[in-house]
C-alpha cells in the first residue's frame, strides 16, 4: 500500500488514477511515500524520510527545493505540456486584446448607462468606433522566445492565423526541434528576434540564466511599437525596465500574467491574475500526468519527466522475482560494487539499466529472486549510494 500526501486542490480525475486497493491518498497522511501538489511551497517544511518522490501538477518547480531533494534521493516530477494548450489560448487572447481596441471599447460602452434610446446609442457608437480601431494579426511577425511545449504551440497557432513567426531558443532540444513547424525561421540571438518582431511572446523557464532576460539592455533592440507578452514567469522580465520602455514609446503594450505594483493603472499594460493554466482541462491534464508518473515510479521504478533525475524506463516481465532500484552520486565504480554485492549473495541479474544526469545516477536491476533485507542494507552501504528500493 503506497501513501500519497496531497497539497492544494488536486483534480479528482488525477487522484482517481491511484487505485484504492494499492494507494491511500489524503492531505493528512503521516510518513507518505510521495507528495502531489500544485503551488504549495515546500522550502520551509521538513521532509519525512519516507518520501521517495514529489510530483508537481504543473511545469514550474520553484516551490520545490529541488537541489536539497536530489541530495536525499527524492525524484521530483513536473508535467511539461499538460497545460500548454491553456496557455497558448491565453497568449492568443493577449495578442488580440493588444491589437484591437477591445478593452477600451468595452469600457467606453459601460459609460453610456444614462442613455435610454437604442437608436441614439447606435448612432453615437457609429461615430465613436474609429477611436477604438486596431490592426489585424495577419501579416505581422511574432517572435517566440523559448520553443518548448508551449512555445511551439503558440508558433503553430500564429502560423495558422497568417502571421510570420521567428523563434529563438539557445537550449532547443532535438525533440522540440522535430515538433517545430518548418515555417518558423530561427533567430541567431535574442536581439535579432526583438528587432524583427511586432509581437514577442516569452516561453522560457525561470532559472538563473533567464532572470531579467528582458531588461533595459535587451529592450534597446526591440522594434518600435512592439507588444511584449509574458505568460511564462515574472522573473524573466525586469518590470521597471518594461515601464521605462513603455514610457519611451519603444514598447507599445505589455500583456502579462504577473501583475506588479509598478505595472498597475497603466493603459498600456494588460495584467492578468496568473490564469494561464487556470482551466478545468489543464488542471485535469496536469493531475493525471503527475499521478501516472508517480505510479510508474512507485510501482516499477521508472522515471519520466523528472527535473532532477535521468529519464529511465525498463519493461518488466511477470516472471521476474524482484526489481531493485538505487540512486547514487555520479562517480565511477558504484554500479560495479553493487553488482559485486549481488554476486556475493548468489543473486542473478536478469536485466538492468543505468543512466546519469549531472551529479546523480539512477539504476534499475531486475533480479531472479527477491533480495533479503541484509542484501538491501549491503547495497545501501556501498559508498556514494544515496537510496535503495525494492519494487
Amino acid at each position: 500500500m503506497f501513501k500519497i500526501k496531497t497539497y492544494n486542490k488536486i483534480s479528482v480525475n488525477g487522484l482517481n488514477r491511484f487505485g484504492r486497493d494499492h494507494y491511500e491518498v489524503a492531505s493528512d497522511i503521516n510518513e507518505p511515500d510521495a507528495y502531489i501538489l500544485r503551488s504549495h511551497k515546500l522550502h520551509d517544511e521538513s521532509l519525512p524520510a519516507s518520501v521517495r518522490a514529489v510530483a508537481r501538477a504543473g511545469a514550474g518547480v520553484n516551490n520545490v527545493p529541488v537541489a536539497d531533494y536530489t541530495k536525499k534521493g527524492v525524484v521530483v516530477f513536473n508535467t511539461p505540456g499538460a497545460n500548454a494548450n491553456a496557455v497558448k489560448e491565453l497568449v492568443l487572447a493577449g495578442m488580440l486584446l493588444a491589437s484591437r481596441g477591445i478593452i477600451p471599447g468595452m469600457n467606453y460602452v459601460q459609460t453610456l448607462t444614462d442613455m435610454t434610446d437604442a437608436d441614439e446609442m447606435s448612432k453615437l457608437l457609429e461615430k465613436q468606433k474609429s477611436n477604438f480601431a486596431g490592426s489585424e494579426l495577419m501579416g505581422k511577425t511574432l517572435g517566440v522566445v523559448g520553443l518548448g511545449a508551449i512555445g511551439s504551440l503558440v508558433a503553430e497557432t500564429a502560423l495558422a492565423l497568417g502571421m510570420n513567426v521567428v523563434g529563438y531558443d539557445p537550449a532547443l532540444s532535438v525533440e522540440a526541434a522535430w515538433r517545430l513547424p518548418s515555417q518558423v525561421s530561427r533567430a541567431d540571438n535574442l536581439q535579432s528576434l526583438l528587432s524583427r518582431s511586432d509581437f514577442i511572446s516569452l516561453h522560457v523557464p525561470a532559472i538563473d540564466a533567464t532572470k531579467h532576460l528582458i531588461n533595459d539592455e535587451s529592450l534597446k533592440s526591440v522594434k518600435e511599437g512592439a507588444v511584449l507578452l509574458n505568460f511564462a514567469r515574472d522573473a524573466i522580465v525586469e518590470p521597471e525596465a518594461i515601464v521605462r520602455s513603455l514610457e519611451a514609446k519603444r514598447l507599445r503594450q505589455y500583456v502579462c500574467d504577473f501583475p506588479e505594483p509598478c505595472l498597475l493603472s497603466r493603459d498600456d499594460v494588460y495584467a492578468m491574475p496568473h490564469i494561464g493554466a487556470s482551466t478545468l482541462e489543464a488542471e485535469d491534464n496536469c493531475a493525471v500526468m503527475a499521478a501516472e508518473q508517480l505510479k510508474g515510479y512507485l510501482e516499477h521504478g521508472n522515471i519520466r519527466n523528472s527535473v532532477n533525475f535521468p529519464e529511465v524506463s525498463m519493461e518488466r516481465s511477470g516472471e521476474l522475482g524482484s526489481r531493485l532500484t538505487f540512486c547514487n552520486e555520479n562517480v565511477s565504480g558504484v554500479l560495479g560494487h553493487v553488482l559485486s554485492v549481488l554476486a556475493d549473495h548468489d543473486i542473478n541479474v536478469i536485466d538492468m539499466v543505468n543512466k546519469s544526469r549531472g551529479e546523480i545516477a539512477y539504476n534499475i536491476i531486475d533480479l531472479e529472486q527477491a533480495p533479503t533485507e541484509a542484501v538491501v542494507q549491503a547495497v545501501a552501504s556501498v559508498e556514494h549510494v544515496i537510496s535503495v528500493r525494492v519494487v
